[in-house]
């Protein structure tokens, strides 16, 4: 017995029946619908949900919660982390040393360790905390600028052109 020789038992596979194809199909007419009523009609409740008529689950339950499209989500970084670093850190720094995964739309520094080397640090965010450690320490925080959106490029160019 091989592979290629295989193949189904008698009777497992068999021919779609065609319903609606004359008299002499045995499924002509209402096609295996019956006589009128809502399931002989097209189109009826096929959809998901569909309680006949009543009113749906979905639609009964009281509705909550909201999704911000505009949040951005930044990768959270301890000072302490930072430890271990040299020179100027950045993302492409963090991401390399595997203090961040790089998929978010940014980076924060929290903390309020104390740090012995002098780092420039360039993120997203930085807090109160973890700004007086890095500056404490000898080094500098740079921030970088939140990437501007199509939208907030046409709303300054028409403010523009109505200041001129």
């Amino acid at each position: 017995m091989s592979l290629s020789k295989l193949k189904a038992p008698k009777g497992a596979n068999r021919r779609k029946v065609r319903v609606g194809r004359g008299q002499a199909s045995g499924l002509g007419k209402t096609a295996g619908r019956g006589g009128k009523g809502q399931k002989a009609r097209t189109g009826n409740m096929h959809f998901e949900g569909f309680e006949g008529g009543q009113m749906p689950l979905q639609r009964r339950l009281p509705k909550f919660g909201f999704h911000n499209v505009f949040r951005r989500e930044l990768e959270e970084v301890q000072v302490a982390d930072l430890e271990g670093l040299s020179g100027t850190v950045d993302a492409a720094v963090l991401e390399a040393s595997g203090l961040i995964r790089g998929n978010r739309d940014g980076v924060v520094v929290l903390g309020q360790a104390e740090l012995k080397a002098a780092l420039t640090v360039k993120v997203n965010r930085v807090t109160a905390g973890a700004r007086a450690a890095i500056e404490k320490a000898g080094g500098k925080v740079e921030l970088v600028p939140a990437p501007v959106t199509m939208y907030q490029k046409a709303k300054a160019a028409k403010k523009a052109e109505q200041a001129k």
